[in-house]
């Protein structure tokens, strides 16, 4: 049975971003006791954070919600393996370019510190790139720590960055 639910945010800004996505939800749906409930429209955002010299490498989000029977500490090892598949490299400089991110931003309703695996995400609520993919799958989840739904949260956030919906099934 996969009967806790768990939100995934998607990102990739270089080679075919579509195809590094397809693939890592390919990947996840390959992972054993889990299974793709949904998966949010893509979107084409600005990069956040990075360095100067990457500041023009777009990205592609989405969201991608899983059902599983792992527990949290086990899924996330699974998911780096798919990311380390998918030729994701991790670097000392933080915010750099990559094939393929995956971030679990809740599991099931639990707050986790432990293991090197913080969830809720702590930075879900600031980012519009997870808010938005996330408010069209979820939009009514109240995540721990937080009293407003996924919806409110992104409705209040200020404007700024550039996202762009390109595809609504990918």
């Amino acid at each position: 049975m996969n009967g806790i639910e768990v939100g995934l945010s998607l990102g990739a800004n270089l080679d075919d971003k579509l195809a590094n996505l397809r693939a890592a939800r390919t990947a996840i749906a390959a992972i054993p006791y889990v299974s793709v409930l949904a998966s949010a429209p893509l979107y084409e955002t600005e990069p956040v954070g990075v360095p100067e010299e990457f500041a023009n490498l777009k990205f592609f989000n989405t969201v991608v919600i899983i059902g599983t029977s792992l527990d949290a500490h086990r899924l996330f090892a699974e998911l780096q393996k798919v990311e380390l598949a998918l030729g994701r490299k991790r670097t000392l400089r933080p915010n750099t370019p990559r094939v393929i991110d995956i971030d679990m931003i809740y599991y099931n309703g639990q707050t986790i510190r432990s293991g090197g695996l913080v969830i809720p995400h702590p930075r879900w609520t600031k980012r519009r790139f997870v808010l938005q993919p996330l408010a069209d799958v979820r939009g009514y989840l109240v995540l721990p720590g937080h009293d407003r739904r996924v919806r409110d949260i992104l409705a209040a956030l200020p404007p700024g960055q550039d996202i762009k919906k390109i595809m609504v099934e990918w």
